[in-house]
């Protein structure tokens, strides 16, 4: 069903829109402010992912918490589930964003993702037994999942092509930041011992700890996501959705505020049209395939969306890259981040458990409990977040792959150190304090270089390659990917570390240097391509047939696309001064169109 208008449109198009197009980098988000707040805004559905997940990892080793849930907290693989049974959520949660995205819009599917969210937040800050936590982390787990789908597809399909990456990558900033924050919350009110009214000790790791301590910071999270909820309907909708639903109006005016330029401008006209010339070419590939389905019945659109599905399986264009944007989230976990830092609040409390190695070295150098977790977690934590900064400012100019191999490259680095000096003083960690800091160096230089890399470029990637029409579908297809492989690492990874020690790092360290290889040879460059240009990049010519060519010039003849590719120079270079401070207003030819 979906396939490539995009790839068939007049190369001297795609030439013109770049010509057209502005800066990118720390200059690009500068020049488009109006988008930039708005990605910004939608990126609080990260922040409610990293805090949720930094969040429930401290409130595990709290006294008054473990003191109620003692039959879930002291047992391991009961305490591993309630943990982790979030990704299964976030994974059902990703694949059903499909269809919320695509019947009920964008911003739809992020209001139905946050009621979801608020629904197991209160669950679990009200729980009174396990169940209501089971319940709880499992139904936020669903809003979770879709929000991380949703929110980078909206900033993507928002997103002028010359900045995408930055906007798109403001999601892992805030996920860091949401973890950030979680963390120093947690330990707050784990140790402070301020009085509180009524309360006896909200915090404090006594036996006099009050509920409070673990309650307020799992209920926080409620006011960013109302915030979210509330405010997300004074964004604008994505363009390309409201083409996809036949609202071409509202989309020119979308694209025409979003980037601060009149409905007239040359470079909004294209934008839209280039949209629309494809939105027109899968509709009428799908009237031709299934002209049974047109009648906009349940059953009709329940068997499209089937067949949408199916054609990931059917069309190799589509499933090579649908099976590469899978791969480029399994990479992003099995690099190893749940390496350094599984859970390590845990660890803290269940010392004879050591089976994280940033937690033994620390342990091993004789710190406190809390030393060991400040260094542990709340270091690794101010750390990562700032180094996904570079890549918000830069990784429109400096391109996806560049940064996807240093990154891989210095992962795998930091892996071999780790499985040498382990392999070497694991043992004898007290006796050479010296190598173990050098471990904690090395743990801290992943954590940069996963930062800036994997960790945002990842979701960049999965969100921009795919054509219109199967977008949303496929999207949530490789982002189930993450979910899963979170899951199964989250699950695996400490049982690893204890039994197979040092050649846990072999092993993510080989991975990583696999994951560099793919990158190189296999996904192509996006940076500063359109979305509708997709299919050149990839090279799909699975439209090449004479009556999808036919079809493909009518449609760009009849919608006035065509017209584009031969505008002279002078009046491109009209247009480039306007972007400049100067106006620049369409030939009546090109307005009627």
């Amino acid at each position: 069903m979906a396939g490539g208008a995009s790839g068939a449109v007049n190369s001297a198009v795609a030439e013109k829109r770049a010509r057209l197009a502005g800066p990118s980098g720390f200059k690009g988000v500068i020049h488009n402010p109006r988008v930039f707040f708005i990605a910004l805004f939608n990126a609080l559905g990260g922040l409610l992912y990293g805090y949720n997940q930094g969040v429930f990892s401290g409130v595990l080793v709290m006294t008054n918490f473990d003191r109620k849930f003692a039959s879930t907290v002291n047992n391991t693989g009961l305490k591993g589930m309630v943990t982790s049974i979030l990704e299964l959520g976030a994974w059902v949660g990703s694949l059903v964003n499909s269809y919320t995205s695509e019947r009920f819009g964008r911003r739809g599917a992020i209001f139905i993702a946050c009621v979801f969210f608020i629904f197991g937040v209160c669950l679990q800050t009200g729980a009174r037994n396990a169940g209501f936590l089971y319940g709880g982390r499992f139904i936020t787990g669903l809003g979770v999942g879709s929000l991380s789908v949703c929110v980078p597809l909206l900033n993507a399909e928002l997103a002028p092509a010359e900045v995408r990456g930055a906007l798109v990558t403001l999601q892992q900033l805030s996920i860091e930041f949401g973890i950030l924050v979680a963390f120093w919350i947690d330990y707050g009110t784990n140790v402070s011992s301020r009085k509180y009214s009524t309360l006896k000790d909200i915090g404090g790791s006594g036996a006099t700890q009050h509920a409070a301590a673990w309650r307020l910071p799992l209920a926080l999270q409620l006011v960013p996501c109302l915030i979210l909820m509330i405010g997300i309907f004074k964004m604008p909708e994505s363009p390309r959705w409201l083409i996809n639903r036949g609202r071409d109006d509202e989309a020119l005016e979308t694209l025409a505020k979003v980037r601060g330029l009149s409905t007239t401008d040359t470079l909004v006209q294209l934008e839209h049209l280039e949209v629309r010339a494809q939105k027109l070419f899968e509709q009428e590939t799908s009237i031709e395939k299934f002209p049974n389905y047109q009648d906009g019945s349940f059953k009709s659109r329940f068997l499209l969306d089937f067949y949408g599905y199916l054609s990931i399986l059917r069309d190799y264009q589509i499933f090579r890259r649908v099976f590469a944007g899978a791969l480029v989230m399994f990479f992003q976990q099995w690099n190893g981040i749940k390496c350094p830092d599984v859970r390590p609040k845990t660890f803290v409390k269940e010392k004879k458990a050591k089976s994280d190695l940033s937690i033994s070295i620390f342990g091993d150098l004789s710190l406190s409990g809390n030393t060991t977790s400040l260094l542990a977690t709340g270091v690794v934590g101010i750390v990562m977040f700032f180094a996904s900064f570079p890549t918000v400012m830069y990784l429109d100019r400096m391109g996806r792959k560049p940064v996807l191999i240093i990154g891989a490259i210095g992962m795998a680095v930091c892996h071999t150190m780790l499985a040498i000096l382990s392999g070497v003083y694991e043992n004898s960690w007290p006796e050479h304090k010296v190598a173990g800091w050098w471990a904690v160096v090395f743990v801290w230089l992943y954590a940069i270089f996963f930062g800036f890399s994997w960790g945002p470029v990842a979701w960049v990637y999965i969100s921009e390659i795919f054509p219109l029409g199967i977008r949303a579908k496929a999207i949530s297809v490789a982002a189930s990917s993450n979910w899963m492989n979170n899951f199964i690492i989250g699950e695996i990874t400490p049982t690893m570390l204890k039994h197979m020690r040092f050649g846990t790092y072999i092993l993510f360290g080989g991975l990583t240097y696999i994951s560099a290889a793919f990158v190189y040879l296999y996904l192509p460059e996006t940076k500063n391509v359109s979305l509708e240009e997709m299919d050149i990049v990839w090279g799909d010519d699975s439209r090449t047939s004479a009556a999808d060519l036919a079809r493909l010039e009518r449609i760009n003849d009849s919608i006035g696309l065509t017209k584009f590719g031969h505008v002279d120079e002078e009046k491109s270079s009209d247009h480039e001064d306007h972007h400049h401070g100067t106006h620049d207003v369409l030939t009546h030819n090109e307005k009627t169109a």
